[in-house]
């Protein structure tokens, strides 16, 4: 299996993404929206979730379709960023149609980034406009690392960020993922500069280090983000896409498999203090047979390496700012790129 032509998630068909931040609060948004509605669920594992508009995703319930979904630093003061994106998309008429009106339905879910370095004293609150901004700026190719709702992420002990990956499978079915990297854990083994996920990279694309042989200790033995910010400030939220056509329940186990890539790329994860989260969406354009069970697994399984290799690029391609808490895997260890 090979990544598609961007690497990005935006290699779905149809699928676009924007960014929005603020580098003076060291927060922003990002927007996932496509051309026209798309079929999404949703998988929380973590114990410290923190979303908009998810119950209405569940299989038993009625909306199907939704017309964009974000992803925003800020905790709860983030999902106001969905406010602004409801607002732009209902002025373009976009939305669920109810009679003479029309609701666009974004979910959001937001990552903790209050005590990251940045100045928080804002007068009003920023992320209404940075959802609209965000909307705004969507395309089918767009900035990782620091930017949208990565630009204020950290993990143990480094900076995180916004990550993206994609491949296409040998049925040409793509599978794509987004994430943002705001872990307690680390995605590094520790006391090395390679990732846990290296197994899994492909071209080089979080620096061809290498797997690392020295897994012990298991945990890092240190975690600067635990003696900075307190234990509950993490998450790692995301977004995993495919072309191919899935119901509500199979978008529903689409992420839950996806979720192996957070284990796959940092230690711990899933923790209590985690709030880790995954949108699983089907643009329903490649069609597959329900009786397809052994491709409906490799759906599951490509979205789940998407992840880990979106998560180590993300922190990879993190750069450092005035005032970071935390230093970035390039800062520290870039003389080891390839």
């Amino acid at each position: 299996m090979k990544p598609g032509k961007l690497n990005l998630i935006t290699d779905v068909p149809g699928i676009r993404v924007g960014n929005a931040q603020d580098n003076k609060i060291k927060t922003g948004v990002t927007v996932l929206t496509a051309d026209e509605p798309f079929l999404a669920n949703v998988d929380v594992m973590g114990g410290a979730p923190g979303t908009r508009e998810t119950d209405c995703l569940a299989a038993e319930n009625l909306v199907s379709d939704v017309d964009a979904i974000v992803l925003a630093g800020g905790s709860a003061f983030g999902l106001d960023a969905a406010s602004g994106v409801t607002d732009a998309l209902a002025e373009s008429g976009l939305g669920f149609r109810v009679g003479p009106v029309t609701v666009p339905i974004v979910p959001a879910a937001i990552i903790f980034d209050l005590i990251n370095g940045g100045d928080k004293q804002w007068n009003e609150n920023p992320y209404k406009q940075l959802g609209r901004d965000a909307l705004a700026a969507c395309d089918t190719d767009f900035t990782l690392g620091t930017a949208g709702a990565g630009v204020g992420a950290t993990t143990a002990i480094i900076k995180g960020g916004l990550g993206s990956a994609s491949v296409v499978l040998p049925s040409g079915h793509t599978v794509g993922a987004l994430i943002v990297a705001n872990p307690h854990g680390s995605p590094l083994v520790p006391d090395s500069h390679q990732f846990w996920a290296a197994p899994f990279e492909v071209e080089n694309e979080f620096g061809g280090l290498g797997v690392c042989t020295n897994t012990q200790p298991l945990f890092q033995p240190k975690n600067e983000k635990l003696a900075a910010y307190e234990a509950k400030a993490n998450t790692t939220i995301g977004i995993v896409a495919t072309d191919a056509v899935l119901d509500k329940a199979q978008a529903k186990r689409f992420a839950v498999a996806a979720q192996d890539g957070i284990a796959r790329s940092v230690v711990p994860s899933h923790t209590l203090f985690d709030g880790d989260l995954l949108f699983g969406v089907s643009t329903r354009k490649k069609a597959i047979t329900n009786e397809d069970v052994v491709l409906h697994m490799a759906l599951g399984h490509a979205a789940s390496l998407c992840v880990a290799r979106a998560l180590s690029r993300a922190v990879y391609l993190a750069e450092s700012f005035p005032d970071d808490t935390l230093p970035t895997w390039q800062s520290l260890h870039g003389q080891h790129s390839q």
